[in-house]
């Protein structure tokens, strides 16, 4: 009752008279100086916060000084008064994304007082560590607000509170749910871009009462706040190499695949448990959590400074989540899109168990399949989706981003030669015996022809075979050289097609492959097959009752064959001319010719290739590049060269990124029975790059007479380029040094000239040295007489003066000599 007495008292004029908003908001300021008692105060801030929402600016302006004055002098005093007083700086501080302009702008104008300086901070950091529940509760809010407005001065301000880490590692520690929950929003937002508070935050034992959280929560199965802790992990980790040498350090790296139950510490030999293979995913939340997880493994094996055991435990861990489990696509995908690039997992040794999904079980029930290496269950994926294609009809988005995340790992997998060399071998035939190879699944999905009507999950696999085999010859001459010598045979019903996807029970699956067999007893080189692949599909794609979608699926199986050949002919004269020897010319040119300008690819292609035979037609045959010529000419250059350079304002090829493969479906909308929408592939950014880098060679090698001599080997347009630049900077060089020479001989002329002027000196200086020395010793003779004169006249002096003490007469001559001596 006596609050709200002295509430009324508060807003209630001097006679009881009703009053103006703005003269409560006035009157209520008064109150909030410190003179006033502090329960005057806290009603005062209450009823201030009642007025806040209809008089937000008013409030602002006129009691925002008091009310951080209440909050340093009373909140650490009294709860009540610190929490309305941070419920009341909350609401004009916080900004609605659905509000107006104007309201906006309030919200920003009042942050940027109650942070104009680090005061109004650094208490709210030391109220944190307060005990009373609903206090720490605002304060944490009231930060997210702030970090959310001006994130960079809090976290500035922050660097420097005395006591800010401490309370913020001792808000992860509460027990109340709740403050929990806020307290991880919070530090989500801190750490945001800012490695020195992530530094901090980590030493101070950031990691250990995150994962604390995690298991306290239930790991994968908790809720939103293991979500939230697993971010705060991935923000302390990524972009931060001290963090992650730290953390590295610690036990908690095996606790991530614990927490998809995979034991980190699995021998190599010893298969994956089933209850880490098949596990529920229905939750949503799970799910997330998951992916954050493989994210986090996905941040340790991308660095550096991990041990092998680690790196091969996290590894082994992705590639099993994504080969063979019943984890969402979504999910696989993200795990083989996280290996690393320069993958040395040996994926051909490492034995995996698929498991495949029993019909009419909504899930729930499983079959377990044979075991089979990693590398084949990729290759498999690859061409027919997942678990074996029982889905591959639908071609969803998730489902072909799965496929082309595969498609990455094989690619990084057979960057060395020698990988890509061995799998080329293998299709080959050994020499010396007579049994033809196995027909493995990337070779059998390559060689099946085309049929009329088409199916989308035939020409799928054919075309995402395409893309295998390129990988595997792309910048390897001698896997070139070694496909030439593949010779498939005829694919019969009764042929092993090589699929590893066995029930464990042994009943194999039924595969359709075609018995027709083909009237010429020679056997074709793969070459040829596909060379004959492309006419047929070529021809097919022109009939009449094409439909607009069936013309489309012939479209993407001519763009795989396409793109193929180009890769293979590529600085491979032997293969240009067995290509050509195909009937190449014909199939080519009928495209350029006829196809619509309204579609780039094919007509694109179809003369990169054309140019490419020409440039790289340099082995001896029927078809020479003098046969050729006379066709580019009457095709015209420059139209040729227009097809090709067109070929990059598609939105198919422009698309294609290193990140980016799958494409959606066009915009008709075109959804499949469960209303999925469909996606698509056309090409991969290895190709791409392979255009880019050498379009302009075919390009200038179009118009280049037949009888002029071949270009070095491996030159393309950067090279080409380069080579120019070297050349006219050796020029350069050249006349400088002409310069430099010229300019020495004439310094040389005037070294001789200087040289006998020197050779003069020296010998001026000898005879000088000489006559100086000749000199001294006249000098010194001189000194010397001029002694022994000394010494006479002294001696004289005293003979004559003998002479007179004895009586003896001395001349007055001598005597004046004497005198003038003296």
């Amino acid at each position: 009752m006596e609050f709200l007495s002295q509430t009324y008292i508060a807003l209630r004029g001097p006679t009881g008279a009703p009053q103006s908003a703005s003269d409560a908001i006035a009157r209520l300021s008064d109150r909030l100086s410190p003179a006033t008692l502090l329960a005057d105060r806290r009603a005062a801030v209450l009823s201030l916060k009642g007025l806040t929402r209809d008089c937000k600016a008013e409030v602002g302006d006129r009691t925002l000084p008091g009310l951080l004055e209440v909050l340093q002098n009373d909140a650490e005093v009294d709860a009540d008064t610190g929490k309305a007083v941070l419920e009341t700086l909350n609401l004009l501080c916080e900004v609605s994304e659905d509000g107006p302009a104007h309201a906006k702008e309030l919200s920003f104008k009042y942050t940027d007082y109650v942070l104009a300086d680090e005061k109004t901070t650094h208490k709210l950091f030391a109220l944190l560590g307060d005990h009373s529940f609903y206090l720490r509760l605002t304060v944490l809010q009231f930060l997210i607000v702030l970090l959310q407005n001006r994130r960079q001065v809090v976290q500035a301000y922050f660097l420097k509170a005395p006591v800010g880490p401490t309370t913020v590692i001792s808000a992860l520690e509460e027990k109340r749910e709740i403050i929990r929950t806020e307290a991880l929003t919070m530090v989500q937002y801190l750490l945001s871009q800012s490695p020195d508070i992530q530094k901090i935050l980590a030493f101070e034992g950031g990691f250990e009462k995150l994962f604390n959280i995690i298991t306290q929560e239930g790991g994968l199965e908790g809720g939103v706040m293991v979500h939230d802790a697993l971010a705060c992990v991935d923000a302390l980790l990524r972009y931060n190499a001290s963090n992650q040498s730290y953390f590295r350090e610690t036990a908690l790296p095996p606790v991530l695949p614990s927490l998809l139950l995979f034991p980190p510490s699995l021998p190599p030999h010893e298969p994956a448990p089933q209850g880490f293979a098949l596990q529920f995913w229905d939750p949503h939340q799970k799910r997330a959590n998951a992916a954050l997880v493989v994210s986090i493994m996905g941040i340790l094996v991308g660095s550096k400074g991990g041990s092998p055991q680690e790196t091969f435990a996290f590894c082994r861990c992705l590639v099993e989540l994504g080969l063979a489990s019943n984890a969402p696509s979504s999910l696989k995908t993200l795990s083989l899109q996280l290996l690393p690039v320069n993958l040395t997992f040996p994926l051909p040794s490492m034995t995996i168990t698929p498991y495949m999904p029993v019909p009419d079980t909504n899930g729930e029930e499983w079959d377990r399949l044979e075991p089979a290496s990693a590398l084949d269950a990729l290759v498999e994926l690859i061409l027919h989706g997942e678990y074996n294609g029982i889905h591959s009809g639908k071609r969803t988005k998730d489902g072909m981003e799965l496929r082309g995340a595969a498609l990455e790992v094989f690619q990084n997998f057979v960057q060395k030669d020698q990988i890509g060399e061995a799998i080329v071998q293998a299709m080959a035939p050994v020499e010396g015996s007579s049994e033809p190879p196995p027909m493995t699944p990337l070779l059998q999905a390559l060689i099946i022809p085309p049929a009329s009507p088409l199916e989308i999950a035939a020409v799928t696999s054919t075309h995402l075979a395409t893309l295998l085999f390129s990988d595997l010859l792309r910048f390897s001459s001698r896997a070139k050289t070694v496909a030439r010598k593949i010779y498939p045979q005829p694919p019969s019903s009764s042929q092993d097609t090589g699929s590893f996807f066995v029930p464990a029970d042994g009943a194999a699956p039924a595969i359709h492959v075609s018995d027709e067999v083909p009237d010429d007893d020679e056997p074709q080189s793969l070459l040829q097959i596909l060379s004959e692949h492309l006419s047929l599909a070529l021809l097919s794609r022109r009939r009449a009752d094409t439909s607009e979608r069936e013309a489309r699926e012939w479209d993407r199986l001519i763009v795989g064959y396409l793109c193929l050949l180009i890769q293979w002919l590529w600085e491979d004269p032997a293969a240009v001319r067995d290509f050509l020897e195909a009937g190449a010319l014909g199939m080519l040119v009928e495209p350029i010719n006829q196809i619509p300008e309204s579609d780039p690819v094919i007509p694109g292609l179809c003369a990169f290739l054309l140019g490419l035979s020409y440039e790289f037609n340099r082995e001896p045959g029927e078809i020479s590049r003098s046969t050729i010529y006379p066709i580019l000419t009457r095709l015209g250059i420059d139209m040729l060269v227009g097809r090709i350079t067109h070929l990059r304002d598609d939105d198919r090829f422009k698309a294609i990124g290193p990140d980016t493969l799958v494409l959606p479906y066009p915009s008709q909308g075109i959804t499949n029975s469960d209303g999925e929408k469909e996606a698509e592939i056309w090409f991969d950014w290895a190709f791409v790059d392979f255009w880019k880098s050498n379009y302009y060679t075919v390009q200038k090698g179009i118009a280049i007479d037949p009888k002029a001599p071949p270009p070095s080997a491996g030159q393309n347009a950067e090279t080409a380029t380069l080579v120019a630049s070297l050349r006219e900077v050796i020029q350069r060089q050249a006349q400088d040094i002409e310069s430099l020479q010229s300019k020495l001989k004439e310094l040389s002329t005037q070294s001789e000239e200087i040289e006998a002027l020197r050779t003069q000196i020296a010998s001026v200086q000898e005879e000088l040295a000489e006559a100086q020395e000749k000199r001294q010793e006249v000098e010194k003779e001189q000194e010397d007489l001029l002694v022994l004169l000394d010494e006479l006249g002294s001696k004289r002096r005293r003979d004559k003066e003998r002479l007179k003490s004895s009586g003896m007469e001395v001349s007055e001559d001598e005597e004046e000599g004497d005198e003038e001596e003296e």
